[in-house]
């Protein structure tokens, strides 16, 4: 292993240190905002007492699916639970800034692209999923809330309610997300693919 290689795996891993401990002080600061206790945050999102616990002292890296339950219990979005909210209206956002998310069991990288502006709705996101691969499902959003997909890369299959359907390269999908949905890469290579969820009608 080279001297390079050693410094850029720990700059890596420093790097997902500093995003859990955003992702923690995130989640108690709204969970406190709202006056709930770990017990009614875990009966509101489904997610266990114990895991939100962990999530909150960044002993644990919540799956992406988790983090959305968490997210939509809270009445936020999914980037507002992994970066600090900003005033400011022209914000350049270097890639080393933004928050990355990665499911180690199933490889799925969730990268957020938006900035977090107060009174917004909007969550831009990169996503990669590794071919066979899935996000896991997704819980339903608020009714109000949609999503927009641009396929990058791949062929992917989107399972909406009792609907799937199957996007590839070029492709666009919109859907109202108050239905539970998920998302597999059935293609033979990685699957990038652009996702906007918009959430500003709840406003």
């Amino acid at each position: 292993m080279t001297v390079r290689t050693t410094v850029r795996r720990e700059q890596i891993e420093s790097e997902a240190r500093s995003q859990l401990s955003i992702l923690a002080d995130e989640v108690r600061l709204h969970r406190r905002q709202r006056d709930l206790s770990l017990e009614a945050l875990a009966s509101l999102s489904g997610v266990s007492r114990s895991m939100i616990s962990k999530i909150e002292r960044g002993e644990a890296v919540p799956s992406t699916a988790v983090l959305s339950r968490l997210a939509e219990a809270l009445g936020v979005t999914f980037s507002r639970l992994m970066a600090p909210e900003t005033e400011r209206e022209v914000l350049l956002i270097p890639a080393s800034r933004q928050p990355v998310l990665r499911d180690d069991a199933s490889g799925f990288l969730r990268r957020c692209l938006s900035p977090v502006l107060p009174g917004r709705g909007i969550d831009w996101v990169l996503n990669t999923l590794p071919p066979r691969a899935s996000t896991g499902e997704f819980v339903a959003h608020r009714r109000g809330v949609s999503e927009y997909i641009y396929v990058l890369k791949g062929r992917l299959q989107a399972v909406i309610g009792d609907r799937i359907l199957v996007a590839n390269a070029g492709d666009s999908l919109y859907f109202e997300a108050d239905a539970g949905h998920a998302f597999t890469n059935i293609g033979s290579g990685p699957c990038e693919y652009f996702l906007v969820i918009d959430a500003s009608r709840l406003r």
